[in-house]
């Protein structure tokens, strides 16, 4: 699904008068989540999922080309645990 497909579905669910305000209500949302993400809070939606960052260490990898080996900086990632709900509905 495309952002433009989300937002038009967004707009007819929500009742919202014109595209502009679904598309401003969709940038809102993400914007919000992305924030609190990179400011190191877990995000929790009920009957849906949780999203949380967690640290990777820096290791040592291989270039599987060359095989030399090479440093992996240390990075944070998003992990997505989905509810129990969303499970079963799956």
């Amino acid at each position: 699904m495309t952002k433009a497909e989300v937002i038009k579905l967004l707009k007819e669910g929500a009742g919202l008068d014109s595209l502009a305000q679904a598309e401003n209500a969709y940038n809102t949302l993400f914007s919000l989540l992305a924030r609190t993400l990179k400011d190191g809070d877990s995000i929790s939606i009920s009957g849906f999922g949780s999203f949380k960052p967690v640290e990777r260490a820096a290791r040592k990898g291989r270039n599987p080309r060359t095989g030399e080996e090479i440093h992996i900086p240390k990075s944070v990632a998003v992990k997505f645990t989905p509810s129990k709900a969303l499970k079963e509905s799956l």
